[in-house]
């Protein structure tokens, strides 16, 4: 009887300096461990495995698996137009897609027979720029001059093919117009440096892995787009911008005027509340570390993502914005 009083003692004694010590991190700043969340998964569609999705992307998992213990990684994709098929799908649980394709999904438009339900916004991200690239002495200087080339769209239905082809019909160039190829980055770098394209669109966060890799192999040249033809182009396409290619970016001697639309993290609809929440917030948290991963998140603000929304803001991450006002 001794011995069991003793040891009873000596749990309680125990259990009371495991709930102060409790107490003491709260007092401190800190936090008891993450409950978790309502979702196992958090499957991460992003895009080629070269460019700013993926690398992104896969760094922004690594802060989910940590923070809530959950199976989170990154899908390599063809990109939007796939991405948003998965979510609707309910085949990944988050997106970064282009804000051109996410409004051709909202509207049931192009690529999207109907409109897509199961797609909400968590926060507009930073600039996609149309790089056009081409070989030095190739003598393609704008896109004009892509009429009757062969040339690189991305992967087709992906938001690099959907903002190709618009900038093309945009300056009275139609697919009938060029010899069209459907490559990826890596695979457009590759047939530009073998000489099987003439030109490429990769359109992507600056700098893309695949250009600065051939811009260290190969003589490139980027291709202009004219300010005011984006503006015209806009007018009917909103969420397209006119955006410059700083010097030096890919050796570049001058600024290089493009054009650009701004990407998206996007959510499945049928999330709840408090796990899009959740991570709505760590993925603000993690800016630092996304930034560290690729410097096209430099550009990526909690006041830019509330603008340029597309899709519907997700209530999770309503519920965050509504917090930060406060």
């Amino acid at each position: 009887m001794k011995k069991k009083l003793i040891l009873a003692s000596a749990l309680s004694l125990s259990l009371a300096l495991a709930a102060c010590n409790g107490n003491d991190d709260k007092e401190n700043g800190g936090t008891d461990a993450t409950e978790g969340l309502e979702t196992n998964i958090v499957t991460i569609a992003t895009g080629g495995a070269s460019g700013p999705y993926n690398i992104i992307g896969t760094t922004l998992a690594d802060q989910y698996v940590k923070e809530f213990d959950v199976n989170s990684r990154t899908q390599t994709t063809g990109a939007s137009v796939e991405n948003i098929n998965l979510l609707e799908q309910g085949k990944a649980e988050m997106a970064f897609v282009m804000s051109d394709a996410l409004s051709q999904a909202v509207n049931g438009e192009v690529s999207f027979k109907e409109p897509i339900k199961n797609v909400s916004q968590i926060a507009t991200l930073y600039p996609n720029v149309v790089q056009i690239i081409t070989k030095e002495g190739s003598g393609i200087k704008t896109i004009e001059d892509l009429k009757g080339k062969r040339i690189a769209v991305g992967d087709q239905n992906s938001g690099v093919e959907i903002n190709a082809r618009v900038l093309l019909n945009g300056h009275g160039i139609t697919y009938e117009d060029v010899k069209v190829d459907y490559l990826g980055y890596a695979e457009a770098a590759d047939g530009l440096k073998a000489g099987t394209i003439d030109a490429a669109f990769l359109t992507s966060g600056l700098p893309n892995a695949s250009v600065m890799e051939l811009a260290e192999t190969t003589g490139i040249q980027l291709v202009s787009v004219n300010a005011d033809k984006v503006a015209e182009i806009a007018k009917e396409h909103p969420y397209f911008i006119s955006y410059d290619i700083a010097v030096d970016t890919y050796k570049n001697e001058e600024a290089i005027t493009t054009a650009a639309v701004p990407n998206a993290l996007v959510v499945r609809t049928d999330m709840s509340e408090d796990d899009v929440y959740d991570l709505t917030k760590k993925f603000f948290e993690s800016i630092p570390t996304l930034q560290n991963s690729h410097q096209a998140a430099n550009d990526i603000t909690l006041d830019a993502a509330q603008e340029s929304v597309v899709a519907p803001i997700h209530p999770g991450a309503q519920r965050y914005y509504d917090e930060q006002k406060k």
